[in-house]
């Protein structure tokens, strides 16, 4: 647990040190008719957050020995995106081409990632390179659709993170995935003492993008190399699939622009409703231990039962956005 406890520590006090940084350089988020904050607040967070995370893993090469290539792999390629959303946050990309950049990344992930699995036929392979691919762009795009109040997509990537590696540890695999798992969630745990409401700092693109694309391959590498069923990371990312699927079908299917910055996913309605952030964030964490967590245990113990397991996690997620739709 040292390089765990290291990475918590490396977090807090390059977060702290970056949002100094911002400040004095008045790197400031300022608020809009489709912010969900109301004073200027420091972004571009990821960038440290990311930072801590590559130091802990360099901490732990040396304590525990030398990541495997594919831990490598994802690593450079999350910071690879970090760098990218420090320049959306900065200067504001073009969406046509970050979405292109994001795309490559995730097809050359995918690649990567899907060397060792065999299949019958070439065209077999590369739907699968493909459709994994497309996955991991939707996951790092949903995931910057939900950070969208304070300490809502950290203490998601927190849980995750966490449950992915208590899973994985009790089925008795090979400790790197866990220690992976934890280390990511460790850098998040020092951002979150940041970005708790009221946020005193922002992660934005560059640590809300490459941190929803290790989700998603981490969720890969589980099931390539039988670390855990992907299925559990299905359940327990719920909530955020829910909200940010159902939201992007409902604008898509009313005409809007979904290009477009806006504020009716069902969190932010919540928060508005409710007018605190803090009051969202703990619900989420109430749905994730006292409901999803144990249907992803669940899932684990009888696998025979896990595609009832994930409908039984997604039924009353999908009727509360119904519920939410009635919400301004």
């Amino acid at each position: 647990m040292t390089a765990v406890l290291a990475t918590l520590v490396f977090s807090v006090v390059l977060c702290g040190a970056y949002l100094r940084f911002a400040r004095s350089r008045q790197i400031l988020d300022a608020p809009n008719e489709r912010s969900s904050h109301t004073r200027p607040t420091p972004h571009g967070g990821g960038l440290a957050l990311f930072a801590s995370l590559v130091l802990g893993l360099l901490l732990a090469a040396w304590l525990y020995g030398l990541w495997a290539q594919p831990y490598v792999v994802l690593s450079v390629c999350a910071l690879v995106l970090a760098l990218l959303g420090v320049l959306d946050d900065l200067r504001g990309l073009p969406v046509r081409w970050r979405l292109l950049g994001y795309a490559a990344i995730c097809l050359f992930s995918a690649v990567c990632l899907l060397q060792g699995v065999e299949a019958a036929h070439a065209f077999t392979r590369w739907a699968l390179v493909l459709l994994t691919a497309f996955a991991m762009l939707w996951a790092l795009n949903l995931y910057n659709f939900m950070d969208g109040i304070d300490g809502i997509a950290a203490l998601q990537a927190v849980f995750v993170c966490a449950a992915a590696a208590l899973l994985s540890w009790q089925g008795g695999h090979d400790g790197s995935y866990a220690l992976y798992c934890l280390l990511l969630a460790a850098a998040h745990a020092g951002f979150l003492l940041w970005n708790f409401p009221p946020a005193r700092l922002f992660m934005g693109d560059a640590g809300s993008v490459p941190t929803g694309f290790l989700l998603a391959a981490l969720a890969v590498l589980g099931a390539v190399q039988g670390q855990l069923d992907p299925l559990c990371w299905l359940v327990l990312c719920a909530v955020f699939i829910t909200d940010a699927s159902w939201t992007l079908a409902w604008r898509l299917l009313t005409g809007q622009n979904v290009t477009q910055g806006h504020r009716s996913h069902a969190y932010q309605r919540l928060s508005r409703r409710w007018r605190s952030h803090l009051s969202v964030d703990l619900l989420l964490l109430a749905i994730n231990v006292l409901w999803l967590l144990p249907l992803a245990l669940a899932l684990q113990w009888w696998p025979g039962a896990r595609l009832f397991l994930v409908f039984l996690a997604y039924l009353p997620l999908l009727y509360g956005m119904v519920k939410m739709g009635r919400l301004t």
